[in-house]
C-alpha cells in the first residue's frame, strides 16, 4: 500500500465518521423538536436512510439556524438544571430564609437592630 493510498483511506474514513456524527446529530433533533409531528420526523428519518447525503445537506440548509438555537436551549436549560440543584445540596438560603434567621435572632436579643439591618442588606445583594 502506497503512502497516496493510506491518506486517501485516512480522508475516506474521516469523511465516513463525520458523515455518521452529522447524521446522529440530525436523528437527535428530529426526534427532540417539539413542533414537528411525526409523520414528518419519519419522512425526514426515511429521506436519510434513502438518499442520505442529500437529504443530510438539504436538512442542514433548511433547518441548520434552529437546530442550532435547539442546541443553544437545550445546553441553557442543562446549565440552570445544575445551578439549581448544586443550589439544593448545597443548602444555600434564600434571601428570604435569610431575612427571617436575622429577625428571629433580633426577636431573641442575640442581635442589635445596627447588625439585623446590616444582615439584611447582605441578603438582598
Amino acid at each position: 500500500m502506497s503512502f497516496w493510498e493510506s491518506l486517501w483511506s485516512i480522508f475516506v474514513a474521516f469523511l465516513f465518521i463525520a458523515y455518521l456524527l452529522l447524521l446522529f446529530q440530525i436523528i437527535s433533533d428530529l426526534l427532540r423538536d417539539k413542533a414537528l409531528s411525526g409523520g414528518i420526523k419519519a419522512l425526514w428519518i426515511l429521506c436519510l436512510f434513502v438518499a442520505p447525503f442529500i437529504s443530510a445537506l438539504i436538512y442542514v440548509i433548511m433547518r441548520g439556524k434552529g437546530m442550532a438555537l435547539r442546541n443553544e436551549l437545550r445546553f441553557r436549560e442543562s446549565v440552570n438544571e445544575t445551578e439549581k440543584y448544586i443550589r439544593e445540596v448545597a443548602g444555600a438560603p434564600s434571601p428570604t430564609q435569610q431575612i427571617e434567621a436575622a429577625k428571629a435572632l433580633l426577636a431573641a436579643g442575640d442581635i442589635t437592630e445596627a447588625e439585623y439591618a446590616r444582615l439584611k442588606e447582605l441578603a438582598l445583594s
